[in-house]
């Protein structure tokens, strides 16, 4: 069972056990690098009603660098995406213009997953 009050601090932190005000468990995980750094680049239709899309897994960022690098990939496929779990999804089938992009961007991607 977790603690997650205090008569002494108040509200508590179920991950640190600090007081709420002074948690800085968000601010850990905000700046965390979500990636291993072997990128790799995926086709997957498993799970999405027939539709493909193009998945980069392992990229060395945080999650505002990940979110920051899915919008200009979205932008440079012209279509959507999100960032899902360190992952970035974009929809359809762009494994070329994603390994290109990643190329430019000084990264090594290697296909995966036949």
């Amino acid at each position: 069972m977790a603690l997650v009050y205090s008569t002494q601090g108040g509200r508590v932190c179920p991950q640190c056990r600090q007081a709420q005000a002074d948690c800085r468990c968000k601010a850990l995980a905000a700046s965390a690098v979500l990636g291993d750094g072997k990128v790799r680049v995926r086709r997957e239709t498993a799970g999405r009603k027939g539709k493909g899309v193009t998945v980069v897994l392992g990229l060395p960022m945080t999650a505002a660098e990940l979110t920051d690098a899915a919008k200009k990939l979205k932008a440079a496929c012209g279509t959507g995406g999100t960032v899902k779990d360190g992952t970035i999804e974009i929809q359809g089938d762009h494994l070329d213009k994603v390994m290109a992009w990643l190329t430019q961007a000084g990264f090594a991607p290697k296909k995966a997953g036949g």
